[in-house]
């Protein structure tokens, strides 16, 4: 039995009807229907949950809810949006906070204003529809109070004059302390206010035009498609297939966009980039900088895949990057030269402090210059000794000049050992200058 009467719901949803239905647009009706208001179940579930509600069968009983009567208004806004209001009474004790109510019984006037949202037009038997409303209470005279009405409705058509309607709203109180949560159960009939048109059946086509385009068949080189006596009955053509027909096509050979009259989207700049993509739509420009040229942020004329130092101004001689002052050189050098470490170690020795100290003036006043520090030594003793020697001075020399506030970031250091002399280490003097640690300053 309940497999035929889902079946007949279902034929009975997508089955027009075959009652003379002029528009499908619900006429204006008024409504009178049988309510029960339910306070028990919303409490249940808010207290513990829907699943436990169904699991333990905990919907309210008859003698739990309160019964009344409502009058309704239903008018069409839309082939599948209904406006609805229902002005319904009932007398319950449960309307608001049993707190506040003693548990005694009063009148409930509620009145409500809703949007329903139909699945099928009003052609169809029935409608089952979505519910979004609102509306506003007043219990006992003296507690006034607004709500949400969401809910599901099914309305069935009889003949094309009256209605069988069945809803259920859950209402959500906005005011909680004048209102309480409550399902709205309606089951109710309507009649619509105007009579119904007779449906008007369009005479048959004319069998010597079939597609009503003023040309007969007999001339018309497209009879099933309507045209212009001009293409011989056919549409205006579309050669390039871009949508827009030649008579409006200022490109009729080449696809393009109704915004620019049929043609393709515009390069003013002839760089590749059509100009709704380009930034720079009348300066050429590369794809990956969005049309745009490649950017010389510091404006120094060297763009910035070229420029090392892209945010500082340079010269093209030193890779975009600014020279280092002469004045600064010659201190950094004069310090680099008075550089001293206790003999055998990498004990930075007092009197090079001065020198160090000015360098790191010079780094912290300048954030962006950069400089390298690289240790030598001579070719006493083994290469690998030689090499931990000359990392680890190089270091010391860093750890000083970080130690003075130099960023970090601004040095680096390494050790090259024995391997890059200056000097012939066959000779006292030569292995001195080679014993060395350089200072290079840079921007990048």
């Amino acid at each position: 039995m309940k497999k035929i009467l889902a079946i007949f719901l279902a034929v009975s949803c997508f089955a027009q009807s075959t009652f003379a239905q002029d528009d499908e647009i619900r006429p204006a009706a008024i409504g009178i229907s049988f309510i029960l208001n339910d306070y028990t179940t919303p409490q249940r579930i808010r207290s513990s949950s829907l699943s436990k509600v169904f699991r333990d069968n905990q919907w309210a009983k008859i003698g739990d809810v309160a019964p009344g009567a409502a009058i309704s208004y239903f008018k069409g806004l839309h082939k599948y949006i209904d406006f609805s209001s229902t002005l319904a009474g009932s007398f319950t004790k449960d309307a608001i906070d049993p707190a506040k109510n003693n548990r005694s019984e009063g009148f409930l006037l509620e009145l409500d204003a809703a949007a329903n949202f139909k699945m099928v037009p009003e052609s169809f038997w029935t409608q089952p529809y979505i519910i979004a409303g609102l509306g506003a209470s007043m219990y006992k005279g003296k507690y006034f109070g607004a709500f949400l009405s969401p809910g599901l409705g099914w309305k069935l058509n009889l003949f094309d004059e009256t209605q069988i309607f069945l809803t259920s709203q859950y209402r959500i109180p906005v005011t909680k302390e004048t209102s309480n949560y409550h399902f709205f159960n309606q089951l109710g009939f309507a009649q619509r206010l105007s009579e119904p048109k007779p449906k008007v059946i369009p005479p048959p086509p004319a069998p010597e035009d079939t597609d009503k385009d003023g040309v007969p068949d007999t001339e018309d080189k497209c009879p099933t498609v309507p045209g212009l006596a001009k293409y011989n009955g056919c549409p205006i053509p579309d050669t390039d297939k871009d949508g827009i027909n030649d008579e409006e096509d200022k490109c009729p050979t080449v696809p393009g966009l109704a915004k620019y009259n049929g043609c393709p989207i515009p390069d003013t700049d002839k760089d590749g980039i059509n100009d709704e993509e380009d930034k720079c739509p009348t300066v050429a420009g590369l794809a990956r900088y969005a049309g745009c040229p490649i950017p010389d942020t510091d404006k120094d004329g060297i763009n910035d895949e070229e420029d090392k130092c892209p945010t500082v101004p340079g010269v093209k001689e030193n890779q975009g990057c600014p020279a280092v002052k002469e004045e600064v050189v010659k201190k950094i050098n004069f310090a680099a030269e008075n550089i001293y470490f206790a003999s055998g170690k990498h004990t930075l020795l007092s009197k090079s402090f001065k020198g160090l100290n000015e360098v790191a003036e010079i780094l912290k006043a300048e954030p962006e210059l950069k400089m390298a520090i690289d240790g030598h030594t001579d070719n006493t003793g083994k290469a690998d000794k030689n090499q931990t020697l000359s990392e680890n001075r190089a270091n010391a020399v860093k750890a000083y000049l970080v130690s003075k506030g130099v960023s970090e970031s601004q040095l680096t250091s390494a050790g090259h050992g024995q391997d890059v002399p200056v000097a012939d280490n066959k000779t006292p003097a030569g292995r001195q200058k080679n014993r060395r640690v350089e200072l290079k300053p840079s921007y990048f």
